[in-house]
């Protein structure tokens, strides 16, 4: 099995979710789906993110097998699994620990569009159940809740973030980050103006054209 890029980008954003504050320890995950092959490759269960190296990653193919690999996958391989099942356009899966997220999904609370950015994940980032981690259940929970969001809280755990690559998977979790806590500070403040779904239309459309888009040869 190569997927060398794979794996060491899973090495690289890992570190960078502690780095960013995003995780602590060995907490939160990370993936990356090779559609052509079915290949899944996921960052290793209880390994702290500053001893991982590419040969702890682990290959599954979708349902779980284990195809490559001497470390055991992460928990929440499950719920990984589920979303790319549940829609073929997500490429990588981020899952963290962040704290003002998390604050925000221990009060049971969605994340409106209190800013713009939360375009990152849609018009909103909407709030699944809670469910024990590493289950069955909490893959369920995740694959019906995701519907068209790039984000969502699970209640009393974390934010799970995906994208069409690693790079946007784990944009979506910096910047949904960043309007969690601006959330929480202008609901300790007082009652924060939520935008209109009229704006946040507009936002999406726009934000398809955001940055720097390769050339046609």
């Amino acid at each position: 099995m190569e997927l060398e890029n794979e794996r060491e980008a899973i090495v690289r954003f890992g570190l960078k979710m502690v780095k960013s504050g995003l995780t602590t320890g060995t907490g939160g995950n990370l993936s990356i789906i090779d559609r052509h092959s079915g290949t899944v490759a996921v960052s290793p269960s209880g390994i702290e993110y500053a001893a991982l190296k590419p040969r702890d990653i682990v290959f599954t193919d979708l349902k779980g097998n284990i195809i490559e690999g001497d470390t055991k996958p992460s928990s929440e391989l499950g719920f990984h699994l589920s979303l790319y099942h549940q829609r073929k356009d997500i490429q990588a899966v981020v899952h963290t620990h962040s704290p003002y997220a998390v604050t925000m999904a221990c009060l049971g609370w969605e994340i409106p569009a209190v800013h713009y950015l939360v375009g990152f994940a849609g018009k909103k980032v909407p709030l699944a159940p809670y469910a024990t981690f590493g289950t069955p259940e909490l893959a369920e929970i995740v694959a019906e809740y995701i519907g068209d969001y790039n984000a969502m809280l699970l209640a009393n755990h974390g934010l799970v973030a995906v994208g069409k690559s690693m790079d946007s998977a784990f944009a979506v979790a910096e910047e949904i980050e960043f309007v969690a806590r601006i959330y929480y500070q202008t609901k300790n403040i007082g009652n924060p103006v939520i935008l209109k779904d009229e704006e946040m239309e507009t936002v999406l459309e726009k934000f398809k054209t955001y940055g720097q888009k390769k050339m046609d040869a």
